[in-house]
């Protein structure tokens, strides 16, 4: 007895796996999340990191800010418009969280080098100490890209109402007085609205890759 199939009864089995595998890949499209980012708002966050003025508010967008670059130029929130933010806190002097997390937004920066759709911003917590030709000096042993990445300064008032009622990146505590000290290893993603897309410890390699991957995502194709 030949032990070849009789045709019709091939190509029906293979009809019936062809099926099948398509019945599976369509399930697994249909089972499978599409992925989306967040869109944070005070509510989404614990409320240690929220001011109380904006506990509750459910459109929240970035405050507007005027601070000054390692250049020495002025920059506003005019100049980031239509750009995704990448959002740190430290200073030059640190020797614990800061070398990490200036390490791991060197790593984005190059990730983006070209890409004139994003921003990278560091805002030194200590800016009185943190003068232009300080943050210049660091910029140039970091690795920092001016047109890609900005260690900012100005009134320390300004910088730590943007840590804490602009990005919610450190706890709402202090009032950005002479005693009044922010440390974070936040890293905050925002979209080119303002909006708060992803919080990542920037002291974690991992973490700072879901930055990367999302960052991405919200850049599009």
């Amino acid at each position: 007895m030949s032990n070849v199939r009789p045709p019709r009864a091939r190509w029906a089995l293979i009809a019936y796996f062809g099926i099948a595998a398509i019945a599976i890949g369509v399930g697994t499209v249909m089972l499978t999340p599409e992925y989306d980012l967040p869109i944070y708002q005070p509510s989404d966050l614990n409320p240690a990191l929220v001011d109380a003025a904006v506990q509750g508010f459910e459109d929240h967008r970035i405050l507007p800010f005027e601070l000054v670059n390692q250049l020495g130029d002025t920059v506003r929130m005019e100049d980031v418009a239509g750009q995704v933010l990448v959002v740190d806190f430290f200073f030059t002097r640190c020797r614990t969280i800061c070398p990490m997390l200036t390490d791991n937004m060197k790593r984005v920066q190059d990730q983006v080098l070209d890409d004139d759709r994003v921003r990278l911003m560091s805002h030194s917590v200590t800016p009185v100490a943190d003068s232009v030709p300080v943050l210049l000096e660091y910029a140039a042993t970091k690795g920092v890209d001016p047109d890609r990445w900005w260690l900012l300064t100005g009134a320390k008032s300004e910088v730590y109402k943007l840590a804490r009622k602009s990005y919610f990146a450190a706890l709402d505590e202090g009032d950005g007085g002479f005693q009044d000290f922010v440390h974070t290893e936040n890293m905050v993603l925002v979209d080119t609205l303002g909006r708060l897309r992803g919080f990542y410890d920037g002291t974690d390699l991992d973490e700072v890759n879901d930055l990367v991957r999302d960052l991405s995502f919200l850049l599009g194709p």
